[in-house]
């Protein structure tokens, strides 16, 4: 129980709650500063204001001194203030008297006693007194005409009474004032924060979300009316709805690569099941062969089993060198994938598409080849040996998906600071349901596994890798009988003319 109240106490104060309390903390200072300093000053004008009533009175009173021989018979001569008091010294005879509502009275004995010690000891100066009967006096010196002196005060009542009521205007008026400035400030923050808690209920249901795993869709966001880039906490909002599409964005981005890479190991899986299936079919078959002719030793037997491990032992080598090649592209997608794997160098493009062209040629004699480049080289920095490699999977590419008697046409140009190359058939076009997945990995005009064109689906995906880490980009537009591969690197400057 303890403990809860301690931590409750503990608990940090909302900023709400700071707010007000520092802004009505420094208000009240201010207006009780204000308060003090005018009561101050209001009682000292008060009691100057006094003083100068006292010495008003004190002429009337001398006047009449010389003719009376007490004070109650000098305050009934004339009409004085009520309360005004007096005390004469005449022949070492002591006499006072004071003004109520009944009109002049002698002081009793208590009161005279203690006023007689304050006129022995006392000056021309102002000075206070504190009279058991009478209250607090303002009292004063004064000599007599015939000898001796009198002592003439005024009580502070009106002076105190003045100020306490000043004070006590200034408390209900500061009290007044703090608790509407409290209620003002309160529906001001309130309205200012709004935002800001905005943000928190949006960041709390982000929060509760479940990211781990799965297609994750974002669709908290702090709402647009709380959202003002001209404000500071609308920009805490602002700031909080970029921060959460970008997060959105990188979480979309993250299961389209995790459905990537499941896709592609299932691809790669299924690539090399099959060369394994047939490496372990055609050795069980050699074995088999082998150990019939162990049990069968006449020589047509043995020569069959010769025969068959050959055949077997050829198409063993042919599935290694398939795997070899798929394991080797796999390879080269990861270190290109990591900004590995390149050797940069000066490039001539026309000469690299001429060599890609030549080479291309004898592989495709069924179809019809053309190159277009211009008469001065198409320089950039780039791997002369990945470049080539980009050029001969396209070329390879439009051989493979076109039937014989297609025409093949590539070209090289230097337009607008880039080195463009383009390969462009009159085949029977690529299906658009393809088309936008063609550069992923695996990814094949024929979707079935069948292998009817021969290739793996790696080529367009490593070209791909290859000119986006040479900071180029590579696109296809098809149509029947018009399809066209191009890639566009950064070139050097054109020599001028």
């Amino acid at each position: 129980m303890r403990e809860s109240v301690v931590t409750r106490l503990r608990h940090p104060w909302t900023l709400q709650a700071r707010l007000m309390t520092a802004v009505i903390g420094m208000v009240a200072f201010i207006l009780v500063m204000i308060g003090i300093s005018t009561s101050a000053i209001l009682s000292g004008v008060l009691y100057v204001n006094l003083g100068a009533q006292v010495d008003e009175v004190a002429p009337a009173i001398q006047s009449q001194a010389a003719f009376q021989a007490s004070a109650q018979s000098v305050l009934e001569s004339t009409r004085f203030p009520d309360g005004t008091l007096l005390v004469m010294n005449s022949r070492s005879t002591y006499s006072g008297a004071v003004v109520d509502d009944d009109g002049p009275r002698a002081l009793n004995d208590d009161d005279l006693s203690q006023i007689t010690e304050t006129l022995q000891s006392a000056d021309s100066s102002a000075q206070t007194v504190n009279l058991p009967n009478l209250g607090e006096y303002l009292v004063r010196l004064y000599a007599a005409p015939g000898g001796g002196a009198f002592l003439v005060g005024l009580p502070l009542s009106n002076v105190t009474g003045t100020i306490g009521a000043i004070l006590t205007t200034v408390a209900l008026v500061t009290a007044g004032g703090l608790l509407l400035l409290a209620v003002i400030i309160a529906i001001v923050i309130r309205l200012g924060l709004r935002p800001l808690r905005a943000v928190a209920e949006t960041a709390t249901r982000v929060a509760s979300l479940r990211m781990e795993e799965g297609d994750i869709s974002i669709t908290e966001r702090v709402p647009g009316d709380q959202v003002d880039e001209h404000t500071e906490i609308g920009q805490v909002g602002a700031a909080l709805n970029t921060l959460l599409d970008r997060v959105e964005a990188s979480l979309a981005a993250r299961q389209r690569n995790e459905e990537m890479m499941r896709r592609f190991v299932a691809d790669a899986s299924h690539e090399l099941r099959t060369p394994l299936a047939s490496i372990r079919g055609f050795s069980e078959l050699s074995l088999r062969a082998m150990r019939q002719a162990q049990d069968d030793e006449s020589r047509q037997r043995i020569a069959l089993a010769v025969e068959t491990t050959e055949q077997s032992l050829e198409r063993i080598q042919a599935q290694s060198i398939r795997m070899t090649t798929l394991v080797e592209d796999l390879l080269l997608l990861a270190r290109l994938d990591e900004g590995q794997e390149l050797v940069f160098g000066s490039v001539d493009l026309t000469r690299l598409a001429v060599e890609a062209v030549g080479d291309a040629r004898p592989a495709g004699l069924d179809h019809s080849w053309t190159i277009d480049v211009p008469d001065r080289p198409v320089e950039l920095a780039g791997d002369a040996a990945r470049l080539h490699q980009v050029v001969a999977n396209l070329l390879a590419n439009a051989r493979t998906h076109t039937p014989a008697g297609s025409r093949v046409a590539v070209s090289v140009a230097h337009e607008d600071g880039e080195a463009v190359l383009r390969v462009n058939d009159d085949g029977p076009g690529i299906d658009p349901s393809v088309a936008a997945h063609l550069f992923e990995r695996f990814a094949r005009a024929d979707s079935s596994r069948d292998r009817k064109t021969g290739g793996t689906g790696l080529g367009l995906s490593i070209a791909r890798a290859i000119v986006e880490a040479h900071h180029g980009t590579i696109t296809v537009r098809s149509a029947p009988g018009d399809t066209t591969f191009e890639v566009r690197l950064p070139a050097r400057p054109a020599d001028p003319a």
